[in-house]
Order: structure tokens, then C-alpha cells, then sequence
């Protein structure tokens, strides 16, 4: 029973005599009284079942059997899987189950988060287009629309190719645009980036677009100048005012490309922020969690629900290993990537990991994901580079969930 069935209880065993007009009467001081005891007495009761509910909802099984919830085997993982600095955060059912620091603070540290960033920027691209589609920007834009025609630094175009590449592609690593198994550099100018600098590995595309998959981060550097162009507004202004300020976000820095004057005729390059950027393990978990939660941040609508539903799938149809590490091409989406669909290429497999998990790694041990069928977030942030164990962290972090609730019931 709510309050509001208490006092409509309440107020049909009131006498008919007792009036609120001009001054409490006797009567009507005794019913107050009344309503004010039986409310206490529901919120007391209320507790005390709470509380004996939570207190035999688990009782461990023998040690033998797995003893006690295993947090603390995660987090014994967690500091033995290498020697970096690092901050780490679990969240499930909305609550922090675990939180890890080694010399980062998981608030405060807005240290490097190398490609987990990619996720990032296409997420903030979704918040851009959906923004287009309703009046809101200068530009309107879909997913399937031809990427450089909002790129007009790029003009005139280093490959003739260029112009049938989807933003689409941009985030799901099949546009053909310098994969990173080419050895090119992912950092320097926007001449450099854009194929105007006489490198040809940046200039002409490895493979025609949608016709291969190459893990590129130039490519995401260039959907950060199309959500520039769509918005009118560089990225990093509008991924703070449209999704970090809105989410709670507190902590970040942008990386930023210089470029000189265009010199084959084109726009003035300028100074634009990538999509590189920094952040804070607990402030990347407000992201995941926003995507768990749908796109919505108590009841604002941040993230468009479409695109939530559309990460959980490849967007794109190639079957061909990845150029750079040969992994399944299926598990990349927009800019997040299926991690259950990894097949134990490079030592990276999805084995226990749910279907509906989304993730996005990158080097030196930095990790964004969020299962909805578990309710769980996790991320973690090291400002480093290198390899790691990204999906062994997912996968005990599931595990950990899926035994502590077989064990409760």
C-alpha cells in the first residue's frame, strides 16, 4: 500500500463532522495523528522485510563448491593482469560492486583512453544525426549518407573512391581509409590525415569501400570532422554539451590536429579536435551505462534508442578477416565492437562472454562495455598503450555476476 492509499484509507473512516475550514478540529487532529502512525508503521515494516530479504537473499556454498562471491577473485585479477597504473569500475543494477585504483583515480583521472574513444565518437555522431534529422543542426545527416560531402577539407579528393564511403563505414572500419595494417601513423596534421601530404598509404584506400574490413583510426578521425560540419560546432564541443554535460560527465580532454594552409586549392585545413580524447573510469561508465539504460538518462532521451539497438548487430556485411590482427570482421558495429563474436584469433575469444555484450577496447588496457542481459558496466582506464586481457576482464566480470546470482537463488 503507497501513501496515497493510506491516507484515501484513512480518510474514508473519517467522521463526517471533521472539517480542515478556519481551524483543526479535535476530530480531525486525531485522524492526522492516525494517518501519521499507520504511515510509520507501514515504513517500519517495509524496512524490516527489506532488510531480513537482503540479509537471505544469498548464503554461500561450501568452499569447495565456490565459496563466496568472487569480487575479490576480480579484483586479485585485475591487479595481477599487468603492472600499470589503472582505475577500474563494475557497476550492476546501478550500484558500484567494485572499484579498483592503482595510482589513477577512477574520478578525477581523465588520463588517455586510446581507442575507446572510436565508441565514443560514434556514439556522439548518433546524438548528431538524430539532432539533424530533427531541425536542430545546419546540416542533416544519416548513417548511410556519403561521408565527405560533410568533409570539405578534403576536397579534392586523394582517391575518386572516397566519395562513396558511408559515415556508416567510418565507424565500423570498412571504408578502406589507411588501416592500421598499412603502418601508417594513426596521429599528425589534417593534410596528413586527409591524403594530401604524398603519403600514399593515407592517400589511396587499401580496398574499395565495403568491399574489405581494416581497423583504422583514421577513419574516425574523419567522423569527427563530419559531426564538425553536421553540428557547426567542432566535436568536442558538441559531444560535451550533448552528451557528457547531460550524462553527468565531469572530467575529459580532446585531442586536437593542426593544419596549414590547403595548398591544392581546396578549404583552409584549420585546427580541428579529433576524436581522441580522455576521460575517467566512472565518467566512461555514465556512457555505457547510459547505453544499458537504452540512451536515456532519467527521462531525457540522450542517445538515440535506434542506434543502441543497432550496435548490438555488424553493420556491414563483410566476411573477410580484419587486415591488421585477421579477427572476425562480425564483431564490428558502430564504432563499438560484439565481443562474444570473437573467435580466438590473436588470442581473443568470446567464449562466456552474452551475444548482447558491447565493448570497446584499446591499447594499454583500456575497455568500455556494458551487458544488457546482466545489468553490468564495466570499464577501465590506464593511459598507457600495449596489449591486455581485455575480454578475460569481461568474462570473469560476467562469470562473477552469473555465479553470485545461481548462488543466491
Amino acid at each position: 500500500m503507497n501513501i496515497q492509499q493510506i491516507i484515501a484509507t484513512m480518510a474514508l473512516t473519517q467522521p463526517a463532522t471533521t472539517k480542515w475550514s478556519g481551524g483543526a478540529s479535535r476530530c480531525a487532529l486525531f485522524n492526522l495523528g492516525r494517518i501519521l502512525l499507520f504511515m510509520l508503521f507501514t515504513l517500519a515494516l517495509t524496512a524490516v522485510r527489506f532488510a531480513a530479504a537482503e540479509a537471505s537473499d544469498y548464503f554461500p556454498p561450501p568452499e569447495s563448491q565456490g565459496g563466496w562471491h568472487k569480487l575479490a577473485g576480480l579484483k586479485q585479477w585485475l591487479l595481477d593482469s599487468d603492472k600499470r597504473d589503472f582505475a577500474a569500475v563494475v557497476i550492476r543494477h546501478g550500484y558500484i560492486a567494485l572499484e579498483l585504483e592503482r595510482g589513477n583515480s577512477a574520478k578525477t583521472d581523465s588520463r588517455r583512453v586510446a581507442s575507446v574513444s572510436k565508441a565514443i565518437c560514434a556514439t556522439v555522431l548518433a546524438i548528431a544525426s538524430e539532432q539533424s534529422q530533427q531541425g536542430r543542426t545546419p546540416k542533416k545527416m544519416k548513417f548511410d549518407d556519403p561521408a565527405f560531402q560533410f568533409i570539405p577539407w578534403a576536397q579534392p579528393l586523394s582517391d575518386p573512391r572516397k566519395a562513396r564511403i558511408t559515415v556508416k563505414e567510418l565507424l565500423n572500419h570498412t571504408s578502406g581509409i589507411c588501416p592500421e595494417a598499412t603502418g601508417a601513423p594513426n596521429d599528425g596534421t589534417w593534410e596528413y590525415i586527409l591524403g594530401h601530404s604524398g603519403d600514399e598509404r593515407t592517400a589511396k584506400l587499401a580496398f574499395d569501400p565495403g568491399a574489405g574490413c581494416g581497423y583504422s583510426t583514421h577513419a574516425l578521425a574523419h567522423a569527427a570532422l563530419v559531426c564538425e560540419t553536421v553540428t557547426g560546432k567542432p566535436y568536442d564541443q558538441f559531444a560535451i554539451e550533448a552528451l557528457f554535460k547531460p550524462i553527468g560527465v565531469e572530467h575529459w580532454w580532446f585531442q586536437y590536429y593542426d593544419g596549414r594552409d590547403h595548398a591544392r586549392g581546396g578549404a583552409g585545413y584549420g585546427r580541428h579536435p579529433s576524436h581522441g580524447m580522455g576521460m575517467p573510469a566512472r565518467d566512461l561508465a555514465r556512457i555505457a551505462y547510459c547505453m544499458l539504460r537504452g540512451g536515456r538518462w532519467n527521462n531525457t532521451q540522450v542517445i538515440p534508442q535506434w542506434f543502441v539497438d543497432e550496435t548490438a548487430a555488424p553493420t556491414h556485411d563483410v566476411k573477410t578477416p580484419e587486415m591488421r590482427w585477421k579477427l572476425n570482421p562480425q564483431i564490428f558495429s558502430h564504432g563499438w565492437e560484439l565481443p562474444a563474436r570473437l573467435s580466438g584469433e590473436g588470442g581473443r575469444s568470446g567464449e562466456g562472454i552474452p551475444a548482447d555484450a558491447r565493448a570497446k577496447p584499446g591499447s594499454g588496457g583500456q575497455y568500455i562495455a556494458f551487458v544488457p542481459s546482466l545489468d553490468l558496466v564495466v570499464t577501465r582506464q590506464t593511459g598507457s598503450s600495449g596489449e591486455w586481457q581485455f575480454e578475460g576482464y569481461l568474462r570473469r566480470a560476467c562469470e562473477t555476476v552469473l555465479s553470485s546470482t545461481t548462488d543466491s537463488k
